[in-house]
């Protein structure tokens, strides 16, 4: 599941839509978090409070941290994100979803 994600925020990302590509990977982090720990991710939830959580493993915790930290740039900020942006937020859900359970 997390491979196929990845096929589709490179998708965006080949086509120069890195902030699109970024925010794929925040929500379906998101998601996993949910999935795995529903008792975690509320429909208020923020990205900002769900990297605090101590209950998240510290790896989990710095991967997400780092993939929202860039989505936040791009909302609120206003920045455009790009393409060495992309590349470390892949990397980092890469350590969030790939890593071994």
């Amino acid at each position: 599941e997390a491979q196929a994600l990845l096929g589709d925020a490179d998708a965006l990302a080949a086509q120069g839509r890195y902030g699109e590509a970024v925010r794929l990977l925040l929500a379906r982090s998101i998601g996993q978090i949910a999935s795995r720990r529903p008792d975690l991710v509320q429909p208020s939830s923020t990205a900002r409070e769900l990297s605090r959580l101590d209950s998240l493993p510290d790896k989990a915790r710095a991967a997400f941290s780092a993939i929202a930290r860039s989505v936040e740039r791009a909302l609120f900020a206003l920045e455009d994100l790009s393409e060495r942006d992309w590349h470390e937020a892949r990397a980092a859900y890469a350590d969030f979803a790939l890593e071994p359970r």
